[in-house]
């Protein structure tokens, strides 16, 4: 390995940006590569008039929206630091996309709209980021219009989500008459909505402007003092060790709409999150800067470029160096592979990789080898990583094409969105009909937008409501079992699974069926 191995990999800073719809995960994602010369000028997510939309949204029902769907990967230069951003989707239906995704970075940035505070979803994405203690950044968003006052925000914070908290920086009011930002890291004020040369306010030992200033005649900035005397004074000290445990979180107040407090965050940020950590595998912890390549495939995406039917695996680098055309081994296959198509990303641009360091994130085409959770490896040691989260699906509807004549895309459409993993395939055991599985109701309807557009197949869908879905242990199993009200099918890998009606019909099986040793998958997580 060269000397420049190591700082490599050191200078990766890899994260996900996580909040609930609308907190303004995009928009903040767009003005970060702004900073990072990744794109010129910044598409807000909801650009119909201009015909401009955001970078990292590139699937067509997506731009319709205006919602992020999949998970994509952005990657820029940033002050010697390699950053590579995996924007996640907001949206509730598409959680286990994004917790997945969270599998595959070493930090995560927050957003939280200051006017709403925390939301559901954003409390679901954080509880996975405290189980695998992932050092969190907060950004408190939108701070140029009317919301809640910022001490409300910091209590929210410690007593909703249980984590302490410090802010680098406070607003100078806010909606309005939002005058800024004093920043007790930096100790500096930085003014909103001034000529580039005003923007900055040293302040002296005491954290006071100095001698005569404008921003002095305003009442803001007197409260804004006091604020700051009452945190330096009763609230939590600012440790690094506890923001790499995921223990504190970094609070940043500022409007990404605005691009305003955007930058100074991003060099915080830089400055404290982690670079690529050991990971857990079959072999033990892998360390980043091993010699080994390895990595695993954390998302599966078809069609992103629609010209060309392509499926792309994306792969986190866990340890050792990428390098175009290396071989390595799929342990779950037990055989090895040519890694010859490589491409890194800027959301719709791709570029060819030839080289990769841990931390990074690269696609490789894929026709239908890579299934997500596997490992790749080189050398003698084969190891798995640990396992990635399977959602037990919830909702589910009975599927087949409208049009007999266009059975072949039908299949094909349907095998290629099932490996992605938004949603689960089944097959019932007496008729052999398709059923799909998802987490929310709105997995479907891109299912349905994708199969029509990328694959030219009408489908026909029959809801089935709620049910209950449980694996059974063994490959055996009487058919007869099956009914209405628990119905035996198939998933793709052919595992007997049971549909139940609702709970009741769930323990009244068991009761009449001791011997059916039934489970959730998601309960194998610890």
């Amino acid at each position: 390995m060269s000397i420049n191995f190591k700082d490599d990999v050191m200078s990766r800073r890899t994260f996900a940006i996580i909040s609930h719809p609308d907190a303004g995960k995009t928009t903040l994602t767009e003005k970060l590569l702004l900073f990072g010369g990744a794109i010129r000028d910044a598409g807000t997510v909801k650009a119909k008039k201009t015909g401009k939309f955001a970078t990292s949204d590139w699937m067509e029902i997506e731009k319709q929206r205006g919602i992020s769907v999949t998970s994509s990967v952005m990657q820029f230069d940033y002050d010697g630091f390699r950053v590579n951003i995996l924007d996640t989707p907001g949206h509730q239906d598409f959680s286990e996309d994004t917790y997945r995704t969270l599998m595959a970075v070493d930090s995560a940035v927050m957003i939280i709209d200051s006017a709403k505070g925390i939301e559901e979803q954003t409390l679901k994405l954080f509880k996975v980021c405290r189980m695998r203690g992932i050092p969190i950044f907060t950004f408190m968003n939108k701070l140029d219009r009317q919301g809640k006052m910022p001490l409300e925000l910091l209590a929210e914070l410690e007593e909703v989500l249980g984590i302490e908290s410090y802010p680098m920086n406070w607003p100078i009011g806010m909606g309005k008459e939002f005058l800024g930002i004093y920043d007790r890291f930096y100790n500096r004020i930085e003014q909103f909505r001034v000529d580039e040369s005003d923007r900055f306010i040293p302040l002296n030992d005491d954290g006071e402007i100095d001698g005569d200033h404008p921003l002095k005649q305003s009442g803001l900035y007197d409260q804004t003092l006091e604020e700051v005397l009452l945190l330096n004074e009763a609230g939590n000290t600012f440790s690094p060790e506890k923001v790499a445990e995921g223990a504190l979180t970094p609070v940043f107040f500022g409007s990404a709409l605005t691009n305003f407090g955007v930058q100074t965050f991003l060099e915080t940020y830089l400055q404290f999150a982690p670079p690529p950590k050991a990971r857990n595998s079959t072999a033990g912890a892998i360390d980043p800067l091993s010699d080994q390549f390895s990595g695993f495939v954390f998302k599966i995406q078809a069609n992103m470029n629609p010209a060309h039917r392509d499926r792309i695996a994306f792969v986190r680098i866990c340890s050792g160096k990428f390098e175009r055309g290396m071989m390595v081994n799929l342990p779950r296959l037990g055989k090895q592979l040519k890694l010859s198509q490589s491409t890194s990303f800027m959301a719709e641009e791709r570029n060819t990789v030839d080289e990769a360091v841990s931390g990074d994130i690269i696609g490789l085409y894929d026709t239908g080898t890579y299934q997500i959770g596997d490992t790749l490896t080189t050398g003698k040691e084969d190891f798995q990583f640990d396992r990635l989260p399977q959602f037990t699906p919830e909702l589910f509807v009975r599927v087949s094409a409208k049009n007999v004549m266009k059975q072949k895309s039908f299949y094909k459409g349907i095998q290629q969105l099932v490996q992605e993993g938004a949603i689960q395939l089944f097959k019932t055991v007496k008729t052999d009909e398709y059923l799909l599985g998802a987490v929310g109701q709105l997995q479907f309807e891109v299912f349905e937008h994708r199969m029509r557009n990328e694959y030219n197949a009408e489908v026909l869908m029959e809801r089935l409501g709620s049910k209950i879905a449980r694996w059974i242990e063994g490959d055996v199993v009487d058919e007869n079992l099956s009914s209405s009200r628990s119905l035996l099918v198939r998933d793709r890998f052919d595992h007997f699974v049971f549909l139940f009606e609702n709970d009741f019909a769930m323990r009244w099986f068991q009761e009449k069926n001791p011997d059916v040793k039934l489970y959730n998958p998601m309960d194998l997580h610890d």
